[in-house]
């Protein structure tokens, strides 16, 4: 198997080192590099890509803007040669971040942070089909340990990483918070950029934050509305 890419960088120079670098990698296949979104999108439509990597500064549509708007999204790994812009890469749940000019090392592990996420959806969706709706397997300790959703209280973003808070335990397991609530049921929510709780386990709620227990965890304000809607406010 390989995985299909596409480099969009308006800069030829940026294009061509992104390209050298994955001509190292014997399992990733480089469809096509495009100049543009606009071109990028044409690509897009017609088939089915693994791996984007875009820009963020272009001219006519940022990186950014163009990847919010697309109805089928692939991985992405932005780059840019502006470090203030990591923050809104990563909030459109970005496998990484790079920062121009793009070293092989830095490159290198960018891909290997795709690859971790890869196979862990890989093994988590082949579990779940024999788990049916009530758990969730995660990686632990080089294991996949069963998570009953009924165990688990909230779930709190940690960098490249999730915590699972359960009753019990704790589980720390390398995903992103989006994808993980992808294979939960309805019982969870989304409160913030950084957390999402199981709605069975809330004890009280203001207009700011939710208790769970002892435990108070803030409400975003993008979430605000939809929370409040949820919870009956």
């Amino acid at each position: 198997m390989k995985y299909k890419c596409v480099i969009v960088d308006d800069e030829e120079l940026a294009r061509g080192l992104i390209k050298n670098h994955l001509s190292k990698l014997d399992d990733f296949e480089l469809v096509t590099s495009c100049a543009s979104a606009i071109e990028a999108n044409k690509v897009l439509k017609n088939q089915k890509i693994d791996l984007l990597f875009l820009d963020i500064e272009m001219p006519v549509l940022k990186g950014t803007e163009f990847f919010k708007n697309l109805s089928h999204k692939p991985k992405v790994i932005f780059t840019t040669a502006y470090r203030d812009f990591a923050l809104e890469g990563f909030e459109l749940n970005a496998i990484d971040y790079l920062l121009k000019p793009i070293s092989f090392a830095r490159f290198f592990k960018a891909i290997e942070k795709y690859l971790d996420q890869s196979s862990f959806a890989i093994s988590v969706a082949e579990i779940n089909v024999q788990a049916k709706t009530d758990a969730v397997f995660v990686r632990k300790d080089r294991k996949q340990v069963k998570v009953f959703f009924a165990d688990i209280l909230y779930v709190e973003s940690v960098k490249d990483y999730i915590k699972i808070v359960t009753d019990d335990d704790n589980h720390l397991t390398k995903q992103s918070l989006s994808s993980f609530l992808e294979g939960l049921d309805n019982r969870f929510l989304r409160t913030h950029r950084s957390y999402l709780v199981n709605l069975d386990k809330i004890t009280a709620y203001t207009n700011q934050d939710i208790e769970i227990g002892k435990v108070e965890l803030p409400i975003g304000e993008s979430y605000k509305l939809s929370v409040l809607e949820r919870l009956g406010s």
